[in-house]
This record gives C-alpha cells, sequence and structure tokens, in this order.
C-alpha cells in the first residue's frame, strides 16, 4: 500500500470529528429537552437519572464488546455500522411512548395498532401526537413513556460505546506519536461541536405543529447516517490494516516500558478515565436542567447557554491539541508536554467548587465556560496516553477502559438524581466534579513512569538481519521487559 499523504491523515482525523458531533447531537438531544419531557410524563429527577444510568451500563458493555472486536476485524467497516446503530436509536426515541406502549399495553388486543404507530415513521407519518397528558383509566402513560425512552437509550448507548475504540484505533494507525495528542484533540473537539450545534437544531423544531419535542430526534438520527458516505469513499482497503512491521502503521518509536511500569500505567489510566469522565458527564446530562431548575432561566436562554458551554469546551480541547504539539516542537519531552497541559486543565475544572455556591449572574456564566474548556481539554492527552499502552490492542484497552468509566458513570447519575430530589441542590454534584480531576492528576503524576522516549529507529532496509527486525518488531509495540 502506498504511504497515504498528511493531507489524508488529517482528513480522516476530520472524518473523526464529524462522527463524534452526531454521536453527541443524538445523545444530548435528550438533555436539552429533559426539562419539557419529565414534566410531560411526570418523570422524578431519580427517574431522568435512571435513563442515563441505563444508557450509561449499555455504553459500558458495548465498549468492552466493540473493542473486542474492532481489533479482530478492523474499524472500516464496522465504524458505519456502529453510527448506523446509533442513528437508528436515536430516531427511534421520537416514538419512546409507543414502543414503551408495545411492551405495556393496556390492552393486549393493542398491539397491532402500537406496532404500526410505532414504526409509521418509515412511510412519512407521524403517528404521535404534539403533547400526550396522563389519561385516566388507562395504564400509566408514564410508564409506558418511560419504558420507551430507557430502551432506546440502551440501545444508543451500546452503538454509541464502539466509536471511541475505532475511532482511537484509526489514529493510532495514523499518526505519529507527537501528532497523536493533536489528532485526538480534532476528534473529541466533535463532542463540543455537536454539544455546540444541538440547541440550533433542537429549539427551532420543538414546536406543537410539528409534533412537539419528537421532530429533533427523527432529524439529527437521519442525517447523522449520511456520514458512512464520505468515510467509504476516504477510507481504502489497506488504509487502516495493523501489523507490527509496518513502518507506516509505527511513524515514531516510543519508550519501552517493564511489566511493572504497564501495570501502574494501566491503574493511572482506570483512576484518570473514571474521574473525568465524571466530570464530563455530570455537565452534559444536568447543565441545561441544572440552569433552568436552579437558577431559573428559560428553556432557551439555557439552551444558548449551553452552545456557548460547547464552545468553550472546543476551544480547551483544540487548544490542548496545539498546545501540546508546539511543545514538543519546541523541544519538550512528549510526557511532560502532556502531562503539564493534563493539570493546567484539571486547574480549570476545580473552579466548579466555587460554581456550586454562587448565585446567578455573569461570574456565575464565566467560571462554567472555564469548567468547560478544562473538562474537554482532558481528552486528547488521556487518549494519547491509552495509544502509549499498545498497538495491536488499542480497541480491547479503550474498550476496557470506557467499560471501567462508563460503570463509575451510572451509579454517578443515579445517585446525583436522588440527591437533588432528596436535597432540591445540585450542589453536591457540582463540587464533586469540579474536586475529581485532581486525583486524575495525582495518579499520572506518582503512577506513570517518567521514561525520555527513544529517538525513532533507521528504516530497515531488505537485507536486515533477524535481530534488527526484532527490535523494530518491539519498538513499533514495546514488549513487556521482565
Amino acid at each position: 500500500m502506498a504511504e497515504r499523504s498528511a493531507t489524508w491523515r488529517w482528513s480522516v482525523c476530520g472524518l473523526l470529528l464529524l462522527a463524534a458531533m452526531l454521536m453527541y447531537m443524538d445523545r444530548l438531544t435528550l438533555s436539552q429537552l429533559a426539562h419539557t419531557i419529565t414534566r410531560e410524563y411526570a418523570l422524578s429527577n431519580e427517574r431522568y437519572g435512571l435513563l442515563t444510568t441505563g444508557f450509561s451500563l449499555a455504553f459500558a458493555s458495548g465498549a468492552l464488546f466493540f473493542g473486542f472486536l474492532v481489533d479482530r476485524v478492523g474499524p472500516r467497516f464496522l465504524y458505519p455500522t456502529v453510527l448506523i446503530g446509533w442513528s437508528a436509536a436515536g430516531v427511534a426515541t421520537a416514538y419512546s411512548q409507543s414502543i414503551g406502549a408495545f411492551f405495556l399495553p393496556d390492552d393486549p388486543a393493542e398491539i397491532p395498532t402500537l406496532v404500526a404507530s410505532t414504526f409509521g415513521f418509515l412511510s412519512g407519518e407521524n403517528p404521535l401526537p404534539a403533547t400526550t397528558a396522563l389519561v385516566p383509566g388507562r395504564m400509566r402513560v408514564s410508564e409506558q413513556a418511560y419504558l420507551g425512552f430507557m430502551l432506546c437509550r440502551i440501545v444508543l448507548g451500546f452503538f454509541e460505546a464502539g466509536h471511541w475504540p475505532c475511532a482511537l484505533v484509526t489514529t493510532r494507525i495514523i499518526l505519529s506519536r507527537g501528532d497523536r495528542s493533536l489528532g485526538n484533540g480534532i476528534l473529541q473537539s466533535g463532542a463540543s461541536l455537536g454539544s455546540i450545534l444541538t440547541p440550533f437544531v433542537v429549539l427551532p423544531l420543538v414546536t406543537d405543529d410539528l409534533g412537539g419535542w419528537r421532530p429533533p430526534f427523527m432529524a439529527i438520527g437521519w442525517i447523522g447516517m449520511l456520514w458512512i458516505i464520505p468515510w467509504l469513499l476516504v477510507i481504502r482497503p489497506g488504509d487502516l490494516d495493523r501489523s507490527p512491521a509496518t513502518p507506516s502503521s509505527a511513524p515514531e518509536a516510543g519508550p519501552t516500558y517493564s511489566t511493572s511500569d504497564l501495570w501502574r500505567m494501566v491503574a493511572a489510566l482506570v483512576i484518570v478515565v473514571v474521574t473525568i469522565n465524571l466530570t464530563w458527564q455530570f455537565f452534559s446530562n444536568w447543565l441545561p436542567k441544572y440552569l433552568q431548575d436552579t437558577h431559573r432561566y428559560t428553556r432557551e436562554e439555557a439552551g444558548w447557554f449551553t452552545s456557548a458551554y460547547y464552545i468553550s469546551a472546543e476551544v480547551g480541547c483544540l487548544a490542548v491539541g496545539f498546545l501540546v504539539k508546539f511543545l514538543i516542537d519546541h523541544g519538550w519531552e512528549v510526557h511532560r508536554a502532556r502531562l503539564v497541559t493534563f493539570c493546567a486543565c484539571a486547574a480549570m475544572t476545580l473552579l466548579a467548587v466555587a460554581v456550586a455556591f454562587l448565585q446567578s449572574g455573569p461570574l456565575l456564566l464565566i467560571l462554567l465556560l472555564l469548567v468547560a474548556a478544562g473538562s474537554l481539554g482532558f481528552y486528547p492527552n488521556y487518549y494519547s496516553f491509552t495509544q502509549e499502552l499498545t498497538k495491536m490492542h488499542q480497541g480491547k484497552v479503550s474498550g476496557a477502559l470506557g467499560t471501567t468509566a462508563w460503570i463509575g458513570g451510572a451509579l454517578m447519575q443515579w445517585l446525583v438524581g436522588r440527591s437533588i430530589d432528596e436535597k432540591g441542590t445540585y450542589a453536591d454534584g457540582i463540587v464533586m466534579a469540579g474536586l475529581m480531576p485532581i486525583l486524575a492528576c495525582a495518579a499520572l503524576w506518582f503512577l506513570w513512569p517518567h521514561h525520555d522516549a527513544k529517538p525513532p529507529a533507521a528504516p530497515l532496509s531488505p537485507d536486515s538481519s533477524a535481530p534488527e527486525i526484532a527490535t523494530a518488531i518491539q519498538e513499533a509495540d514495546p514488549v513487556r521487559k521482565p
């Protein structure tokens, strides 16, 4: 296979950005409409939190499943498959009440009608009314809707989990060690870009004439499926193949680690992924509702500020990627550049502790914007740290760490919802979100080995000896020294 150009490599990173953007738009449509939906169906904060718990547990299982699968089959066809899966789940969310009613009908004789209404969107019909009241004498409409939402969130979470193993295997293959923080920053910035765009798509479509809160789910899901066209055009057979001795798959050599080093690195990454994920997911799922419930902002005001929040997150994410590359280009060791920028992000998220006790006003919003920049700025370096462990098993590493993070997130979302119901305040959750990344910094400082990278090895010639070939393979995917 001919060596692909730098332009092609960064173009692939752009496609990864778009995939992450679409994924977050599907995911965050519910949080944008949570205030409306929970009121319409009389759902408590704890129940809303449990919807996110269901999503998180499904994401945890999907991360492990797709992590192993992508290492076996590669991301070329698996990636579009998981994108179609989560897009279809997003579309189905618009029909949650009918889906739930299918499994909890008032009368078994209603099942044929419910099936027709659930899948009526395929013919362009809108079988659901703009609003639904809790009708006396029928089985709880709230229970039916809740079940439907839960099933859709579980399917959505399972398929969305495939995004990260596929994306990180891709950047691990096509980018050099020094470029991965920037490439991963571009990839991760799709999360904030999708979050920025979501209110602009959701708010204009939420009208009684179009079907209330339902059209955004359908529009975002159908549009997302178009992504597979450029992906299949840009990625040719062989582009994402991996071989231990393929120089193009490992443009630069990294440090060699001992077995004890690797166990410390794994322990550090478990702490890092759990803590930074709790911070990011808390604000992703609760920010619009917090602004409306606690500070009495309107749905539109909360939506527009949420866009500003994610613009700041986008800036922070890309800034970290560019800053790491700048520092490396100016002589910093790769690990040092990553660690310093990671800790700077932790200092920014610590401002959330002050947010928990502030009244409405400009200072509150400014601090939230700084928290946003820091909380997404963690991820370019976190992904690059995971890519230090292995080349051939990146999917398994990403999947296992993702599973760990989302199990922790599932428990957190339920506990946060219960706390809000019992105490009537979001303060405990906000303080937790601000403090958690300090543990991640400590783990990286004290557990991660601080080896200097070796210079890249010279290319192998056709006459290379067996020991030289073995050395090249070791540097491509470092062996575990006793």
